[in-house]
């Protein structure tokens, strides 16, 4: 997909595993890139981020699963305010949901960010709260000022109170910015003639400690998805016995960035579910005969 070239980037009628990619050079034919261009990038790791058979503007551009990998927590970038921080600022007691954008972006940006707003907006946990959001410019050319814009926009939008305190909009060097992407497997090109990015949109979920735990790719996610990896990244911290119970059904699969049924377990808790409820059937029934057969021997 085009940044800068597209009116309007067709949104998948349902979440699509694959993320999007945006790039100048293609505005006639973007419609190709939705058939075409599978971007087989997330199910043959990293082996398209150089294929030569791509588009020049796009063999380069990844997202690439990096499960479990440590973020380097000492890597220094500036917050809305132009402060100097360090994501380890922001990275110690909660899960984090980590999304790369460039401010200046006016196409599939903001749809990524519109994305994860709805998607916040539908469950009943609150940035700031049971997890925080970090969003880093890969344009070191972005400043403060154009990150706090983007926040005020973003956070109203999202409209939760304390939201503010903890979702976090970053510019920083390039360098800076390279290793952090590079760490979680995020790969994006920069075309020089108009000042645009190519990269692929998603979300990186990660753990308190810094590791990244779930991948989410596209500009839609689902809320349920989104939910159960918050959960499991804090540890079972945060979330209900039913969320547990979902866990328990659901299992991540790494290929497509969603939770899928669990047919074992779910089967494992309906024979359980069965036991518990006959147990308690052939109990009731028991203790109902031993009461009659009391009121007989006293009638008696």
């Amino acid at each position: 997909m085009i940044d800068k070239t597209v009116d309007a980037i067709p949104r998948p009628q349902a979440q699509s595993p694959l993320p999007f990619i945006q790039s100048s050079k293609f505005r006639s034919s973007r419609w190709i890139f939705n058939l075409a261009l599978p971007l087989v990038v997330i199910l043959s790791g990293g082996a398209w981020a150089h294929d030569s058979t791509r588009p020049a503007a796009l063999r380069d551009v990844a997202f690439d699963q990096k499960l479990n990998q440590q973020v380097p927590l000492g890597l220094a970038f500036r917050d809305e305010s132009g402060k100097t921080v360090q994501l380890a600022d922001y990275i110690k007691q909660k899960p984090v949901i980590l999304t790369f954008v460039y401010y200046k972006c006016r196409d599939l940006c903001p749809l990524l960010l519109d994305g994860v707003v709805r998607s916040l907006r539908a469950l009943s946990f609150d940035a700031g709260n049971q997890f925080d959001l970090i969003t880093l410019s890969i344009d070191a050319h972005d400043g403060p000022a154009l990150a706090a814009a983007k926040k005020k926009d973003i956070i109203d939008q999202y409209s939760r109170p304390g939201a503010a305190a903890g979702w976090h909009f970053l510019t920083g060097d390039e360098a800076e910015i390279q290793k952090l992407t590079q760490s979680v497997g995020f790969h994006y090109t920069y075309d020089p003639h108009t000042g645009e990015f190519a990269h692929a949109t998603g979300m990186v979920l990660l753990t308190p400690k810094g590791k990244t735990a779930r991948y989410y790719y596209g500009i839609d996610f689902s809320p349920r998805d989104l939910r159960l990896g918050l959960i499991e990244a804090a540890a079972g911290k945060i979330g209900s016995p039913i969320d547990q119970l979902l866990l328990f059904c659901y299992h991540y699969d790494p290929v497509t960035g969603k939770y899928g049924l669990l047919i074992t377990n779910v089967i494992r808790l309906a024979g359980a579910a069965t036991v518990v409820i006959l147990g308690a059937f052939i109990l009731i029934m028991l203790r109902r005969e031993r009461s009659n057969a009391t009121e007989g021997g006293k009638t008696a």
